[in-house]
């Protein structure tokens, strides 16, 4: 079979996440996060070990706050993202022996379970605009928006994205098959290869792609799925607008032998043009953005041939909380994916209704096979921290992704996310 390991790839990188300063925030403030810390402990199943005389929790894993005042001022300050944020600046960690993850799963089976789906009681959530931020204005995604909160992601350093992807550079869940969260304590580098490829292989699959299919595949990444409809004797055309992305993409395709076979463009998917057998598209929605994703379905259908078959891949979380969040400026729009919103299957389904002649169809539900994915690419990242961190990133930007490798595993792990593959027709 053709090697497929990425040739390292010596360019700048990010500069050093800047220190995050305290935040101002009033006594009125900080003593209603400390309000907030004991109601949503009061049947948590987790310690919070807010400073030498106050713990609170039913017991389970355990955080130490090691700065409560800066802990509390950063809630205070911002309830959507000061609990991130200070784990950033390093007020708090989990205990020793503790998994981020494992520490994060009660907070997120809080979103996750209906009952219980608030951390705060209905009188306290009606206070949340008080200490909550709205989505900024400067992450719209038109085609110069897109191009910038796309950049602030992907192009961070393929040097980086190289040290713990697997040999494929593949940055979506794998497929595992059986129950993958199992036992997460044994999730292994090892397997993370042939996982990815079952996944490709999947997604080509539903999509009917064979020798001679002409193919479009939707925000490339570092073009593994291209690679791999190639392979089959596919017809590719692979867009992003990542251009380090695409820099990398195109080296790959010609390290793997073929490069007469797919064409790597940095282009956005509303400028293309032509039809295609298969438009494959895999987690690119979140990125899109809630304004656009008529615009999407509608560029999707345009491309399909007459018979033709799309297949969506894409993260999802429940309609109801997509609806309670869509305004609200969280911490991974922040730090991690500026512009970006997850939809909910209904979504998708009422706006391809809506906007499209399209027709949806869930194939396949990844949720436990992505929590086993990040699980492999956070201990992947811990263990070669020192090389990544000789590519100019500091300690701060370490646990920043520490914590959203994490984040993402509790809330696949606990149903708050979803990851599906679509299929899509012409009605």
């Amino acid at each position: 079979m053709t090697d497929l390991l990425p040739a390292r790839v010596h360019q700048p990188v990010a500069k050093a996440w800047p220190t995050l300063a305290r935040p101002r925030s009033s006594p009125v403030r900080r003593a209603g996060a400390a309000a907030a810390i004991r109601l949503i402990a009061r049947d948590l199943p987790a310690t919070i070990h807010l400073d030498r005389n106050r713990s609170y929790g039913l017991g389970g894993p355990a955080m130490r706050v090691h700065r409560t005042s800066a802990f509390l001022d950063r809630l205070g300050h911002d309830a959507g993202s000061g609990f991130g944020e200070a784990y950033l600046a390093g007020d708090w960690d989990p205990e020793p022996g503790t998994d981020l993850a494992d520490l994060l799963v009660p907070f997120a089976e809080r979103f996750s379970n209906d009952e219980t789906r608030h951390l705060l009681p209905k009188w306290a959530q009606s206070l949340r605009w008080l200490v909550t931020r709205s989505q900024p204005g400067d992450q719209e995604n038109d085609r110069a928006g897109a191009r910038e909160n796309v950049s602030r992601h992907y192009d961070l350093s393929n040097a980086m994205f190289s040290e713990f992807l697997d040999p494929t550079l593949t940055y979506s869940a794998a497929y595992f098959g059986g129950d993958p969260t199992a036992d997460l304590a044994t999730a292994s580098y090892d397997e993370l290869n042939q996982a990815q490829l079952n996944k490709l292989d999947a997604i080509l699959d539903a999509a009917g792609v064979v020798s001679g299919s002409r193919v479009l595949d939707i925000g490339c990444g570092w073009a593994s799925l291209a690679i791999r409809a190639a392979q089959r004797g596919a017809w590719v055309t692979a867009i992003t607008i990542a251009s380090q992305q695409a820099l990398l993409a195109q080296r790959r395709t010609a390290e793997a032998g073929v490069s007469d076979r797919v064409q790597v463009a940095l282009r956005d998917y509303r400028d293309q043009i032509g039809e295609f057998d298969a438009v494959l598209s895999v987690e690119m929605i979140e990125a899109v953005g809630e304004k656009y994703w008529p615009v999407y379905f509608d560029a999707i259908e345009r491309r399909l041939a007459p018979g033709g078959v799309a297949v969506v891949q894409a993260i999802v979380m429940p309609h109801e909380r997509m609806l309670a969040t869509r305004n609200t400026f969280t911490w991974v729009q922040k730090y991690i994916f500026p512009g970006g919103l997850i939809p909910s299957i209904k979504v998708i389904e009422d706006v391809t209704a809506e906007h499209t002649g399209l027709r949806t169809e869930v194939l396949r539900h990844l949720g436990p096979d992505y929590a086993r994915t990040l699980r492999i690419w956070r201990n992947r990242f811990i263990e070669q921290w020192p090389a990544i961190a000789d590519l100019g990133f500091d300690d701060t930007f370490r646990r920043m992704w520490e914590f959203y490798l994490a984040y993402s595993e509790a809330g696949f792990r606990t149903h708050y996310l979803d990851d599906v593959q679509l299929r899509l027709t012409k009605r």
